[in-house]
């Protein structure tokens, strides 16, 4: 029986009984694996650890290992079960000796945050939808030097038909998460989490595969004249176009506006402000266009990258609806930007920015 640090893992998922089941198998005499040798020397290392106080048994069964907490380890203690049957069971194990009550601990609370030395769940987690929760909560219950103690079958030790009662590396570390300490150990084939001090952290994590490009990100910017005129770029592929372009890594949307107007056109945009976020389909590719209206700016339009652009001007925007080939992007930039300007457009979806 050896102590191993937790291992790094992810959650799967539990298969559920209903409480009827369990208390049809205790009303039918029906038990679970008694309590091991290992078990027991491990729950008493724990135990004077923590020392005395107040145990509160999870998921009890018929009381076992509640009996063995109050019996031998001198715990005042507490037991819940969700079942019927096994509160009665239990009741006749422990009599006026550990205070059984009937309580789903995936749906109420199971006992005074900050009131227990130790807390014990037995062969019980997998049966949890929501354990990573329920495991956190059972550690609010812990006094400061408590310690939450989680036994489980693990797959490598059980038949495959009784999978769905254990729990992997990958699942016990997710018992784990809630906690600045954890022991790990094995004892009568069970693993052991032994958990103190609730707690941890959380961290923003990528998927270790590199994400298949399903979408582009880029920004139309919108600049107008003192008239009120709109500043558009004719393409070398023969159509108008707002500045603009891709967003590159690390920058904001209006700061790629700025850079992008900057390249294309000269002009030096002071004040920006997000109009919308549009997605359309263009090809295999999700496009998301940011509709970016510059507020202030100065200088002189003049063409700076001849390979994409042949010239800007300043356009009426009473004849933008005769303009003739706009490019898609801008034409929606521009419909956001002054609805109406062109008639019949069909916008694609549209996040407006209050």
């Amino acid at each position: 029986m050896g102590a191993q640090n937790c291992p790094m893992t992810t959650s799967s998922s539990a298969s559920l009984i209903p409480p009827a089941r369990w208390t049809a198998h205790y009303e039918a005499g029906k038990d679970f694996r008694p309590l091991g040798d290992e078990e027991r020397a491990l729950l008493r290392r724990v135990a004077g650890a923590v020392g005395a106080g107040r145990a509160l048994d999870v998921c009890c069964g018929t009381g076992e290992l509640a009996a063995f907490l109050h019996g031998e380890l001198g715990y005042e203690t507490e037991a819940v079960d969700f079942a019927e049957g096994a509160v009665a069971r239990a009741r006749q194990r422990c009599g006026d000796a550990v205070a059984v009550r009937v309580c789903d601990v995936e749906r109420e609370r199971a006992g005074e945050n900050g009131g227990y030395a130790l807390v014990t769940v037995r062969r019980a987690a997998a049966f949890w939808a929501d354990r990573a929760r329920v495991v956190r909560e059972l550690g609010a219950l812990l006094r400061e030097g408590g310690a939450l103690v989680v036994l489980s079958p693990v797959p490598g030790r059980i038949s495959e038909p009784m999978r769905h009662i254990a729990l992997d590396d990958d699942e016990l570390h997710v018992l784990a998460e809630g906690f600045e300490e954890c022991e790990r150990h094995d004892v009568d084939g069970l693993a052991a989490l032994v958990l103190r001090r609730p707690g941890g952290s959380y961290s923003a994590a990528e998927m270790a595969r590199k994400p298949v490009a399903q979408a582009m990100l880029g920004a139309g910017v919108v600049v107008t004249d003192p008239n009120g005129r709109v500043l558009l770029g004719r393409s070398v592929q023969g159509m108008w176009s707002l500045p603009g372009g891709k967003v590159d890594a690390g920058e904001s949307v209006t700061e790629a506006a700025v850079r992008e107007l900057a390249e294309e056109t000269g002009l030096t945009a002071t004040a920006t402000r997000l109009l919308a976020l549009l997605h359309d389909d263009s090809r295999d590719l999700r496009r998301v266009t940011a509709a970016v209206r510059a507020t202030a700016w100065h200088g002189t339009p003049r063409v700076t990258e001849p390979h994409l652009f042949t010239r800007w001007e300043w356009h009426d925007r009473a004849q933008l609806a005769t303009a003739g080939a706009i490019f898609t992007p801008s034409a929606h930039v521009i419909e956001v930007a002054f609805p109406g300007t062109l008639p019949g457009l069909a916008l694609p979806h549209v996040y407006p920015v209050a």
